[in-house]
């Protein structure tokens, strides 16, 4: 397995596992039993990195990795995140955000015994809160680590200047943000400020939330649980005008003897070595497609022929509602 390092110390598999929707989003929940034999087939496979979130339930998805992983735990690296909250009936699209020293604190002890683990590898806040000052969090996050309850301090969809004022208080080890083919906002102002500082990005979605393996497109009937159902990029009017990136990419995949995920996966690895892609999944065939990007090399003609193709398409539909943006970039 290829290993890439976020920040200066973390080193993890150059492919992590999101695994969100093994609890959350996407639908149902799935087995637990099916699942569990998903993360320990993926540790198999080399993969190290695994991504969840004390929201992805809430709670049960934290529950599901802590007990898959407790076996390998001396072999993984775990990311969890704090910040977001969720009432009884589980998280919704506007609980907002707390990142109060104290609630950082309370979430973050009840993670550790979710996970079973005595330190969580790579902490995250998951959405940046206006009220409290991101000097705070980080002091906070800073106290943990020295208190060995925490390794690693990450933000999530945070803007430059939050980032430099957090770094300043406790080194950033990794910046997670939805990046992709489809999902290049980061690379005016952000990534360049990560490689200053020598911050790993860990890509979420970096297959578009599916639409980028090809598989998702105008005629596709999401479930009634699905949130998708409620992003403007997943309208069908704005999948079958984004259709033309994919028929763009699907003529690359096929001259290469690879998938669109493939491709997709493959883009994103190319652009700089301290980019971590996260795809999630639930189907072990998938897992097994998305590593085999790694052995996908783009040359500089085929990226060009990417790039080349990608800056003729406007791409239709907001990332989230209007309702959700200022969650993002501050």
């Amino acid at each position: 397995m290829q290993k890439r390092k976020l920040g200066q110390k973390l080193e993890v598999s150059a492919l992590g596992l999101g695994c969100m929707g093994m609890s959350f989003f996407y639908g149902p929940p799935q087995d637990t039993k099916q699942m569990t034999k998903l993360l320990r087939a993926a540790v198999d496979r080399g993969v190290t990195f695994f991504d969840t979130a004390e929201v992805y339930g809430p709670f049960t998805n934290e529950e599901l990795v802590g007990t898959a992983l407790a076996p390998v735990r001396d072999q993984v690296v775990i990311a969890t995140k704090f910040g977001i909250k969720h009432g009884e009936h589980g998280p919704g699209p506007l609980s907002g955000v707390d990142s109060r020293p104290e609630h950082i604190r309370r979430v973050t002890e009840a993670s550790l015994k979710r996970l079973r683990t005595e330190c969580i590898d790579l902490l995250y806040q998951h959405r940046v809160d206006p009220l409290v000052p991101i000097e705070d969090v980080a002091g906070t996050v800073k106290e943990l680590i020295a208190e060995g309850k925490v390794k690693h301090f990450g933000l999530s969809e945070a803007g430059a200047t939050t980032i430099r004022r957090a770094h300043a208080i406790q080194p950033v080890t990794a910046l997670q943000s939805e990046y992709s083919l489809w999902t290049r906002e980061l690379e005016a102002e952000i990534i360049p400020t990560l490689q200053e500082l020598a911050i790993g990005l860990v890509a979420y979605s970096p297959l578009g939330k599916g639409f980028l393996t090809g598989k998702v497109d105008s005629s596709t009937s999401l479930a009634n649980d699905d949130l998708r159902r409620m992003l403007p990029r997943f309208t069908p009017d704005a999948m079958q005008a984004n259709k033309a990136l994919t028929d763009s990419l699907q003529q690359v995949a096929d001259d290469k003897g690879a998938t669109l995920a493939q491709i997709a996966l493959a883009w994103v690895l190319a652009q700089k070595p301290w980019f971590v892609p996260i795809p999630g999944t639930t189907k072990l065939e998938r897992l097994d497609e998305n590593l085999a990007a790694l052995d996908v090399e783009l040359t500089s003609g085929e990226l060009k022929r990417i790039e080349d193709a990608a800056a003729q398409i406007q791409i239709q539909g907001a990332r989230f509602p209007a309702q959700l943006q200022s969650h993002f970039g501050r």
